[in-house]
């Protein structure tokens, strides 16, 4: 099957065209876009717009895009199909004013025949209506438009079904695995067949098992008849000897090759990614991969890509879990939907285990305009959408079948739960099915989940810690996942993953900042009457181990301490407090901290300071001074306080285990900002349309070391194959847009993205500021 991607040159017109659903418009006008696109993130954000706080104050509405194309004479008696990965909402599509279908769900992939309505040998016409303006319906930012990529797709009238191959490693062992491949093959003629050309055919299927060196290392052939409007599943089984197996550590992929055959001519072909590994789940022995125990270090993430928004380019979903390797997560929980393609592919690539999520809610809403108006008529469509879509990536250890389900506690959603577990198990019994439930206040026993959780293979426990080891009691062979957790909880959560087997793991929200939720995880001052979510201008959640940009926020350096991953040492200055105010940290807060030791006007006045700690002891100096030494022990909760008088210099702690000295970290009073520093995550990009480079912008002293207080604004200028994509900052109170050339520095750093044009060269991105020295870096597309 050839399978391309649709992306390039659309036309978008933002509103409405009433007239467009029955002919087509004059697109001359319309603004020319690629894929992926999101039109929120390039509005501007007021405090009017319905979206509200819990979309982050964009504005979102209704638009349309049109895509015009040429069908060449060799299409003739093909099948062609378009796929949308993702489509934020409501999606209706026209082919030379067809209508082809809707789609409501915004977040699970769907496709079309084209074959009935395409004019082979001429301009055909495809035309998408996309209405996210029933406001509201997410609790977070969504995005709108067509954010994910499409793709075109055209096959013989013998081919390999649509998302059709399965693969599963049913015996595991470190000499010898299974390799069980499942192939659905249709036949399917096309219309403009010339009579008499289609039939019955004898379809032969090849399947080779590829080695992630290349080497060939097993083969299946099978076959079997077919009859027109047919279609046939194939078992194949093949073995491999000495398997590499897949897992966060080694993340081995093999591909199964797959040749689809008529009359001894290849008709079709396809390539498929998997890991082989084993997935064990017990409640005496927790979580197995691969034999080994393995506890789950893991992270909630929402769709979008921080300062790109929901645009889904691959570069920015590889980012993200590169991200959040780097900061020690071995697991993710994808909330509370479906991911992009490019972001489980990255998981596979990188090591990342997944929990995939369906739903956010069923038959009860949420919000008035949110999944539960859909839910009756599609559950199953969608629900099939992302199981056999994603049904091939080893990081997939997990299906959740929803989030927080308001019927959680009803007989109601008892049988909601067992009717969709029941679903997902018939598509895929090889992995678990859990979803996230979460408790009901004071006012209604816990217990009354009970019959939900009973549906379930494992149970998902939002913010419910404490009811670990009573539910255990009742439930003893029930298996537990902390399936949400706050930071400021973060000791207690982890350290029941460690006492308790039956508990697989822990996932903070969130992992990574996101826009909307606005102000989740704020500060506020004791007596505001602040609402649940901030008030304009807040618009990101404020959450994130790591902020809107990816930078590791003081709260993911604690964590490096619970986990003993990475940073064992991290000093954390409390920020000056105004007078007469006490602050108040909401439920996903944390504490308003930074490594800045830079207070000019504040000598001698007494500052809270924080070390996390992964050591017995830390010993405070200033400028060379011991402050004294504390514990720092579980007891402590990993965490030693100091009280310090102000002065500009040097700030040091050193921990101790066992009597020596094991790690030291310091944080310095910087000089006056001087000029701007410019580091690229890539140096070299594919010369493809929509490679990405993100390149973190710093504004520096004389020395080199980033102001914490900096908050210039940052002028770009881009010459070359490349254009500036985004730029954005972890400022949740900035009214900045997030598409420019300019940006204000938050605590010093801001980030702009830069995007090749497709075609190779050398990309010259310029940063300006008054009163700074510029800089400049070239990035290569190549």
């Amino acid at each position: 099957m050839q399978r391309r991607r649709f992306d390039q040159e659309w036309r978008f017109h933002l509103g409405d065209i009433p007239e467009g659903r029955w002919r087509e418009p004059d697109d001359s006008t319309w603004r020319l876009v690629d894929l992926p696109h999101d039109w929120s993130i390039e509005l501007e954000r007021d405090p009017a717009n319905p979206s509200g706080s819990a979309g982050g104050y964009f504005p979102m509405g209704l638009g349309w895009y049109r895509k015009t194309f040429a069908a060449p004479e060799a299409w003739r008696g093909n099948k062609v199909r378009v796929e949308f990965e993702g489509v934020y909402m409501s999606a209706e599509a026209w082919l030379n004013g067809h209508f082809l279908g809707r789609h409501p769900y915004g977040y699970t992939s769907f496709w079309y025949d084209l074959t009935p309505y395409l004019d082979v040998g001429a301009t055909n016409v495809l035309k998408v209506m996309v209405d996210n303006a029933c406001q509201v319906n997410s609790r977070w930012y969504s995005g709108s438009g067509i954010y994910r990529h499409v793709w075109l797709m055209v096959a013989e009238p013998v081919h390999v079904g649509q998302w059709g191959i399965s693969v599963t490693t049913p015996e595991v062992s470190p000499e010898e695995a299974i390799v069980r491949v499942r192939t659905t093959v249709e036949n399917e003629p096309a219309p403009s067949l010339p009579s008499g050309a289609e039939g019955t055919y004898e379809v032969i299927i090849r399947s080779r098992v590829v080695a992630p060196d290349g080497t060939m290392v097993g083969t299946s052939e099978a076959r079997a008849a077919i009859a027109p409007g047919g279609r046939h599943e194939y078992s194949q089984d093949v073995q491999v000897a000495n398997p590499q197996l897949w897992s966060p550590d080694t993340p081995h992929l093999y591909h199964v090759e797959t040749e689809v055959l008529v009359e001894d001519g290849i008709v079709d072909t396809a390539t498929t990614a998997f890991g082989i590994r084993s997935l064990h789940f017990d409640a005496q022995a927790g979580f197995l991969l691969n034999g080994q125990p393995l506890k789950l270090k893991g992270g909630c993430v929402h769709h979008d890509d921080g300062v790109l928004g929901a645009a889904s380019y691959d570069r920015a979903e590889e980012r993200k879990v590169e991200l959040l390797k780097a900061s020690g997560f071995n697991a993710v929980r994808c909330a509370h939907n479906p991911p992009a393609p490019a972001f489980l592919g990255a998981c596979d690539r990188l090591g990342m285990l997944v929990i995939d999520e369906a739903f956010d809610c069923w038959r009860d809403g949420k919000n008035p305009y949110d999944y539960h108006v859909s839910f009756d008529d599609w559950w199953d469509r969608d629900l099939d959408s992302m199981l056999y879509r994603d049904r091939n990536h080893p990081s997939v250890i997990l299906w959740s079948i929803g989030n927080e389900l308001v019927e959680r506690g009803q007989p109601e959603g008892a049988r909601l739960a067992r009717l969709l577990a029941e679903h997902v198990r018939a598509v895929d019994p090889t992995r678990p099915v859990t979803a996230a439930i979460n408790g009901f206040g004071n006012a209604v026993p816990w217990s009354r989940a009970d019959e939900t959780f009973a549906a379930l293979d494992v149970g998902g426990y939002n913010y419910q810690w404490g009811q670990y080891r009573p539910d255990h009691e009742q439930h003893p062979q029930r298996m537990m996942i902390g399936t949400e957790s706050t930071p400021r909880e973060a000791f207690d959560h982890w350290m029941s993953v460690l006492e308790l087997d039956y508990v697989l793991g822990d996932f903070v929200w969130t992992a990574l900042d996101y826009l909307g939720e606005a102000g989740i995880g704020r500060v506020v001052f004791e007596g505001e009457q602040e609402p649940f979510l901030g008030r304009y201008p807040w618009h990101q959640a404020n959450c994130g181990d790591l902020d809107l940009c990816g930078f590791k926020r003081p709260q993911s350096y604690y964590r490096d301490v619970l986990w003993q991953t990475g940073t064992n040492l991290y000093i954390a200055v409390h920020t000056p407090i105004p007078e007469g105010k006490k602050p108040v940290l909401t439920y996903w807060g944390w504490p308003d901290v930074w490594p800045d030791w830079t207070w000019p006007g504040r000598e001698g006045q007494p500052f809270q300071v924080d070390v996390y700690a992964a050591c017995e002891q830390v010993e405070l100096f200033l400028n060379g001074r011991s402050l004294g030494v504390q514990p720092a022990t579980r007891q402590e909760r990993f965490l030693a306080t100091f009280q310090v008088p102000y002065e500009p210099g040097i700030l040091k702690a050193v921990g101790y285990t066992g009597g020596r000295s094991v790690v030291e970290c310091e944080v310095r009073t910087v000089g006056a900002p001087v000029g701007i520093r410019l580091t690229p995550d890539r140096s070299t990009i594919q010369a493809e349309p929509g490679d990405l480079s993100f390149v973190t912008v710093e504004i520096v002293d004389g020395e080199g070391l980033v102001h914490p207080h900096a908050g210039h604004t940052v002028f770009f200028t881009v010459k070359g194959e490349g254009s500036i994509a985004a730029v954005g900052s972890g400022d949740p109170l900035s009214v900045e847009g997030y598409r420019g050339n300019q940006r204000k520095a938050y605590r010093g750093r801001c980030l702009v993205v830069v995007k090749s044009r497709g075609t190779p060269g050398e990309i010259h991105l310029r940063a300006q500021a008054d009163g700074l020295d510029g800089a400049e870096v070239v990035i290569r597309a190549t």
